[in-house]
């Protein structure tokens, strides 16, 4: 049977994907979207988003996801609840396979984002989005006045800590070891900090709270053993984001840490017609304005492409 060529995959459906497909399916390029059954991406672990413009008082994440894929859905992108499980970029047309089933494409966007590393414990998941965040430029502003606590000890835990202190009114970092892996800088400007107060050799071991909200959190010495509970409304994990990208190893470029790697001012990756956007590509700002910058130039530099392509 002769199967149907899509113009244009998108894999990933956080606002990167989702912005993409409102562009690619204006640009009648009738995109088809494999969303993944955990669609929506970090948005649909966000409480407030207060930060994204247009929205004057605020959204919760999964509203503004579902708002922006309606939008997409308006112009006739084609979506697939599932996850993908293989990719073969070596030949035009691209295959793409949801288990047993394959799909072809001329184009590909790869938006399937990052995730951030969390520590792992059930109280931390309990109260994940009720005090415990992965993202202190999204929440910091509701800890106004509050005690917080951040955990990691590398560059982006001294820049949450630093961040936290224009809201809270003490900041406790909390660190495994006795010094930091930070920049130099970064990390003088932690220590000697008013508002800062660091734990060394600790690491938290559970979050309290009252059902609701966190209370505190369970420290232990990682030398001695000792455990002491300290009362705190917030706890920020800063331990690192591992972008979403096992499914491309060994097929696109990427930087020591996995991020995908695309040329300067555009989401070109190594592979031609195969584009990046959002997180899966930034390890910087990681917001969901930029997610969705990325995801509109991914669609127009597919549209341009596909265009040489045809000529």
């Amino acid at each position: 049977m002769d199967q149907k060529i899509e113009n244009l995959i998108i894999i990933g459906s956080g606002p990167a994907g989702l912005t993409s497909a409102i562009y690619s399916a204006r640009a009648r390029l009738e995109p088809l979207m494999i969303e993944g059954e955990e669609a929506g991406g970090q948005l649909m672990i966000t409480t407030e988003v207060e930060n994204y413009p247009g929205f004057e008082h605020g959204i919760t994440g999964p509203e503004l996801i579902a708002v922006i894929r309606k939008q997409a859905e308006r112009f006739g992108t084609r979506f697939i609840t599932r996850n993908v499980t293989k990719v073969d970029f070596s030949q035009r047309p691209f295959k793409v396979w949801v288990g047993e089933k394959l799909y072809l494409s001329k184009s590909i966007i790869v938006s399937t984002g990052a995730s951030a590393q969390y520590l792992g414990l059930p109280s931390e998941k309990q109260y994940l989005s009720r005090g415990v965040s992965a993202c202190a430029t999204c929440d910091g502003a509701f800890f106004r006045d509050m005690v917080v606590g951040v955990v990691g000890g590398g560059d982006t835990a001294m820049e949450e800590a630093q961040f936290l202190t224009r809201f809270a009114k003490k900041v406790y970092v909390i660190h495994r070891r006795d010094h930091f892996r930070a920049s130099k800088i970064m990390a003088e400007r932690t220590v000697q900090h008013p508002k800062i107060e660091v734990l060394w050799n600790s690491e938290v071991s559970e979050v309290l709270g009252d059902g609701k909200n966190v209370t505190g959190v369970k420290v232990k010495n990682t030398q001695e053993g000792s455990t002491k509970d300290l009362t705190m409304q917030g706890l920020f994990i800063a331990i690192g984001h591992k972008p979403n990208t096992s499914l491309f190893k060994g097929l696109l470029d990427m930087n020591e840490t996995g991020y995908l790697v695309t040329k300067a001012n555009s989401t070109y990756t190594n592979i031609e017609g195969v584009f990046a956007a959002g997180d899966v590509q930034d390890h910087v700002y990681r917001q969901a304005i930029t997610a969705a910058g990325t995801g509109c130039m991914a669609a127009i530099d597919c549209e341009r492409w596909l265009d040489g392509q045809e000529h």
